[in-house]
C-alpha cells in the first residue's frame, strides 16, 4: 500500500476522542521509526509545524531539536509566542535564530515579488542548513507535510523551505500528519494542548509580511505593516469577527499619499485592509463589515501607527483579484 495515499476508509478526525486515538497511534509509530535517534524540525510557528512539534515532544521529548528562524517578516508577537509555548511551556529543545538583519539586508532594494520570494526561501534554507551542520547525531528530519501538499505538489512541503537541504545531510523524513487535512490537524493540535491562537492561526504566506510590504521592503514601512496588522487583529477579536472571516490582514504599499497632520502637510503611506471569505481559496468574497468596526480600526491605525495618513478597505473579490497583493 502507498504510504502517501490516504486510505478510502480512513475516519476523519473531528473530535477529541478521535484525535487522542490518532496521537496515541502516532506516538507508537514515531518511537518505532526514530528509536534513540535525534530529529530536527524547522518550527515556523504555523499550524502544521507546531502540531508536529507538540506531537514529537510528547513522543520523544529531548530527542527532538526544533529550530525557529526569525527572519523579521513574522506578525507581531509570533516569534515570541513560539519561544513561550515550546520552550517555556512544553520544555522543547528549541534553538532560536535571530536572522532579522540578515534577511532584511538581503532584501534591501529588491522590488520584484518573485525575487523577494526566492531570496527569503533560499536564505531560510541556508540558515537552517548552518544550524543543522552545528548539530551532531541528527538522523531524521520532521516536516509538517499534510495531505493536500502530497496531492497538490507531489513532494515535500515547500513553505517549510527545508526541501532544498543538501542531500549529503541524508536525513530520513518523519511526517506524522501527512495523511491529514488542515481541519484535522487543528483538532489534533487542540487535543495536544496548543493554544487556540496557534491552532487556529490564519493562513500565512511563506514569505510572511514580505509580500504584504509591497515593492522594496524598508524597515520603517515593515514596522507600520506589523503594527497596523496587530491593530486589525485586536479589533476583529473584540468585535467577534475572527471566527466568521476566513482571513484578514493589512498591506502597506510602496507609495505615499498627501495628508494633513497637526495643520501641516504630510506625505505618508496608506494602509489597506484585506478581508476575505472562501471555502477553497480558489475564489473569495469580501465580507460587508460593520461601519463602526471599520471606523474604530481606522482611527486606531491613524493615531497609533507612525507614517500613515490613509486607511482603505479592499472590496475586490477573487477573481479577478487574488487574496494576497503580491
Amino acid at each position: 500500500m502507498d504510504s502517501n495515499k490516504r486510505p478510502d476508509d480512513m475516519v476523519r478526525i473531528t473530535t477529541k476522542e478521535l484525535a487522542d486515538k490518532f496521537i496515541e497511534e502516532q506516538i507508537a509509530l514515531i518511537r518505532k521509526q526514530v528509536g534513540d535517534g535525534k530529529v530536527l524540525l524547522a518550527l515556523s510557528g504555523g499550524v502544521d509545524s507546531s502540531v508536529v512539534a507538540a506531537l514529537l515532544i510528547r513522543a520523544i521529548g529531548q530527542q527532538l531539536v526544533c529550530v525557529h528562524v526569525n527572519h523579521g517578516l513574522m506578525r507581531k508577537g509570533e516569534s515570541e509566542q513560539v519561544v513561550q509555548v515550546f520552550r517555556s511551556q512544553l520544555g522543547a529543545n528549541l534553538i532560536y535564530v535571530d536572522a532579522v538583519d540578515r534577511f532584511l539586508d538581503k532584501l534591501a532594494g529588491v522590488a520584484d515579488p518573485e525575487q523577494k520570494r526566492k531570496i527569503i526561501g533560499g536564505e531560510f534554507i541556508r540558515v537552517f542548513e548552518e544550524e543543522a551542520r552545528k548539530l551532531t547525531g541528527i538522523k531524521f528530519l520532521a516536516q509538517g507535510t499534510i495531505y493536500p501538499d502530497i496531492v497538490e505538489s507531489v513532494g515535500v512541503k515547500a513553505h517549510h523551505n527545508v526541501g532544498g537541504l543538501p542531500p549529503d545531510l541524508q536525513f530520513e523524513l518523519v511526517e506524522p500528519v501527512k495523511l491529514l487535512f488542515k481541519d484535522e490537524v487543528r483538532v489534533v493540535g487542540a487535543a495536544l494542548g496548543l493554544p487556540d491562537s496557534m491552532v487556529n492561526r490564519q493562513p500565512f504566506p511563506g514569505p510572511g509580511l514580505g509580500v504584504r510590504c509591497t515593492g522594496a521592503i524598508t524597515r520603517d514601512r515593515l514596522a507600520a505593516l506589523r503594527e497596523s496588522d496587530a491593530i486589525l487583529r485586536e479589533e476583529f477579536d473584540r468585535a467577534g469577527l475572527t471566527k466568521f472571516v476566513w482571513q484578514f490582514f493589512t498591506i502597506v504599499p510602496d507609495y505615499r499619499s498627501t495628508g494633513v497632520r497637526d495643520s501641516k502637510r504630510v506625505f505618508d503611506w496608506p494602509v489597506i485592509i484585506r478581508a476575505v471569505n472562501t471555502r477553497d481559496a480558489m475564489t473569495a468574497t469580501v465580507p460587508e463589515l460593520d461601519w463602526a468596526v471599520l471606523k474604530k480600526i481606522t482611527d486606531r491605525i491613524l493615531a497609533e501607527v507612525p507614517g500613515v495618513c490613509r486607511v482603505l478597505y479592499d472590496l475586490s473579490p477573487k477573481g479577478p483579484a487574488t487574496i494576497e497583493w503580491e
